[in-house]
């Protein structure tokens, strides 16, 4: 029940909502600089080699040209400054295709993709790496650990009555935000503002800085509002600081905006992954072993490896325990963070072998779960802040309807469609990140308003409306008296809005800096209240008209004595058409276990939009390489498929009511990515119930049901 007079708990819609269904939120390139310029990059068309020769020289003369920077005149730049996938204009080696090899400045965006067109490149091609199928068996163990061992899992499935053993395979995945990568970059002196997407705003300001060779306070990073980025905009990206050189080039301001097209080789992705799980129980569904190995692929000089096996270390109590990685280098951009990393493409692996297990042990499903619900983190020992798996597995199957389900494929069926019900778990940890936030309260007469201020990042999930009101109850104001400024690096620094730790930690340090006020505010005034007055009423009282205090921000001491998660229950209702094996999701159901829910109307919203794209995942989403010359054909809209309204049937969120204050003072926990963990399980599952075919490799398109 929601606590009188709180607003935190209630669907509050976005205070942020009208600024942007007018138009006047400023994205990346829609801050207003006078004089501004434009650059265009342009690309390798070759996968491995090195450039011989660039005739920029027909470029230089096009109309409106002011400038063409390739590698023989980029300045020097500190290639290990933070910035991911290289492609800074450094050396005439050519790593993948589509690597950033030269920009051209010019008056207007126009002319200067008119220009980039007119520059000839010669190559000296070496032999490219780019078919992950062919090279798969080339793998080699990681950097970081490559094993993690519990008991002996090996001997455990020779030995066990029931086990399967199969391979699940997810492909390469592009972030794909409604808003692509795009930066203004203002020089003043030796002082540079970037106007950027950034979802850690203090990361990509030092990012920049190390890159720039300059110091953080000479760089400033303004991002009030994120067009989407899933991953994308965590880490940054070349094209920040090359929008930089160009505007230091030309000695004006220089816009830099990627095209869809140049996303695809730009800006990360989810890397393609091979995935054995090898499952193991007693006749009576108990699990006694679980080896999860996966093969993956990085970029040639640097490696990133998707933590397909975070899933599968938690989720079951299972004594015996194997999680594994391998990758091959390829001539491929570096793979990055990417909605749900490795929980959502391992919990599609995972959670189809639990359903392939249940099967073959004629248990249903949900009963097979949670006779395997672990009463502490079977990776550590420790015990849990709090865990509702359990709880979200019975309260999904009430809504849903679960009881309808019939265990043998192919029992349900309505005109030419085959009907399956699918469930699977997913989980995603909960952290507390170090955040400062600064309240600010002025007076004037009996108007008392607040102002929040810290380099918080809104990637369009509420973030300015979940600050307001969790200041608003700390300092017993109005919503309407609260403002937010967040998304500028002058701000106190806080934590990224990514791995779940945005909401966490934003209002933590909100609710923090509001109490230390109203404590300071108390304290001032000399007097003892038998009832807590509002900081409207102590500032009239006190005659005071201006008043601010800052607190830095952290977890609580004795929060990593726990183990913290948000976990949830997928139910997924399939219609497949047989005469063309389409599959459409008619019932979706997402049941979570997250902690404070602070808005449950945005929460909802968050939720959801995880589900549309587990959805997407487990259908339509596939990144394909030409192997001839490895460059991706799937680059636009018209050919990598992002689920539309049309696809997208019934969907449903709930949340289960959850206390925990051991993971932080507000028991808040993230709910970003948890949303598309388990969804492609759920739905895979879903589809083996309808028609009995089990695929494994995604998306799952008509071809491999027909």
């Amino acid at each position: 029940m929601q606590e009188k007079n709180k607003l935190t708990g209630t669907p509050v819609s976005r205070i942020d909502g009208i600024l942007k269904v007018t138009g006047k939120a400023d994205y990346s390139t829609d801050h207003p600089v006078k004089n501004v310029a434009y650059a265009v990059l342009f690309k390798s068309t070759i996968a491995a080699g090195t450039i011989i020769d660039i005739d920029t020289s027909a470029a230089e003369k096009s109309p409106g040209v002011l400038a063409v920077i390739t590698h023989k005149n980029a300045p020097k730049l500190n290639v290990k400054g933070g910035l991911r996938g290289g492609a800074l204009l450094q050396s005439p080696v050519i790593e993948f295709n589509g690597l950033h090899i030269g920009l051209v400045v010019a008056e207007t965006f126009e002319q200067a993709r008119y220009a980039s067109r007119l520059i000839k490149v010669d190559y000296e091609k070496a032999t490219a790496k780019v078919d992950f199928s062919k090279l798969a068996n080339q793998a080699v163990p990681p950097k970081d650990p490559a094993e993690e061992k519990r008991g002996d899992a090996k001997a455990a499935l020779s030995t066990a009555a029931y086990t399967i053993e199969e391979v699940y395979a997810t492909p390469i995945e592009h972030h794909h935000p409604l808003e692509p990568h795009a930066t203004i970059a203002e020089w003043n002196g030796d002082h540079v503002t970037l106007y950027n997407s950034s979802q850690i705003v203090n990361g990509a300001q030092n990012a920049a800085a190390a890159t720039l060779n300059l110091k953080p306070e000479n760089v400033r990073i303004v991002s009030p509002y994120i067009g989407g980025g899933f991953g994308s905009k965590g880490g940054q990206w070349a094209n920040l600081v090359l929008a930089a050189v160009a505007a230091k080039a030309v000695n004006r301001p220089v816009k830099l905006a990627l095209t869809r097209q140049q996303m695809v080789n730009s800006v990360g992705l989810r890397q393609r992954n091979f995935q054995k799980v090898s499952l193991a129980a007693t006749k009576d569904g108990k699990l006694i072993a679980l080896a999860h190995e996966i093969t993956t692929h990085s970029a040639i000089q640097t490696e990133f490896v998707e933590p397909c096996g975070d899933c599968s270390k938690i989720m079951y109590d299972v004594p015996n325990a194997l999680i594994s990685y391998r990758v091959v280098p390829m001539h491929m951009i570096l793979p990055t963070y990417t909605r749900g990393p490795g929980k959502s493409t391992g919990s599609f692996a995972l959670e189809s072998a639990m359903d392939e297990l249940a099967y073959k042990l004629k248990m249903d499903p949900i009963e097979f779960r949670i006779k395997n619900e672990p009463t502490r983190d079977p990776s550590n020992g420790k015990p849990w802040s709090s865990r509702k798996t359990v709880q979200c597995l019975q309260e999904g199957a009430k809504a849903f309807g679960w009881e309808k389900r019939k265990p043998e494929p192919r029992q349900n069926q309505q005109g030419n469609y085959l009907i399956g019900y699918g469930v699977a778990c997913g989980t995603y940890p909960a952290h507390q990140r170090p955040s400062s936030a600064l309240v600010k309260l002025k007076r004037e007469g009996s108007d008392v308003r607040a102002t929040i201020e810290l380099a918080a990042a809104d990637l369009g999930t509420g973030t300015y409306t979940i600050l307001a009101q969790t200041a608003a109850d700390a300092l017993g104001m109005p919503l309407s008296k609260i403002s937010v400024k967040i998304g500028d690096s002058d701000l106190p620094p806080a934590a990224g809005s990514v791995g779940s730790v945005g909401a966490t930690s934003y209002a933590n340090s909100v609710n923090d800096a509001c109490q230390k006020l109203m404590d300071e505010l108390v304290a001032k005034s000399g007097k003892q209240y038998f009832v807590r007055p509002s900081a409207t009423q102590l500032m009239i009282s006190e005659n005071i008209s201006a008043y601010q205090t800052r607190v830095d921000s952290k977890a609580m001491e004795g929060a990593e004595a726990y183990s913290s998660h948000s976990f949830n229950a997928n139910f997924a209702e399939v219609r497949v058409n047989m005469s063309t094996g389409m599959v459409r999701v008619s019932r979706f159901l997402a049941v979570t276990g997250a902690g404070k829910i602070l808005n449950p109307k945005t929460a909802r919203s968050q939720i959801i939009g995880g589900n549309v794209w587990g959805i997407g995942m487990a259908l339509t989403e596939e990144s394909v390489i030409d192997p001839r010359w490895g460059n991706f054909v799937t680059r636009s809209f018209a050919d990598y498929h992002v689920p539309s309204n049309l696809d997208i049937g019934s969907m449903e969120a709930i949340f289960i009511r959850e206390e925990d204050t051991l993971a932080n003072k507000l028991g808040v926990k993230g709910i970003g990515e948890v949303g598309i963990v388990g969804v492609a399980a759920a739905v895979a599952n879903a589809v083996f119930n309808a028609t009995g075919k089990r695929v494994r490799e995604l998306p799952i398109t008509p071809d491999k049901l027909l």
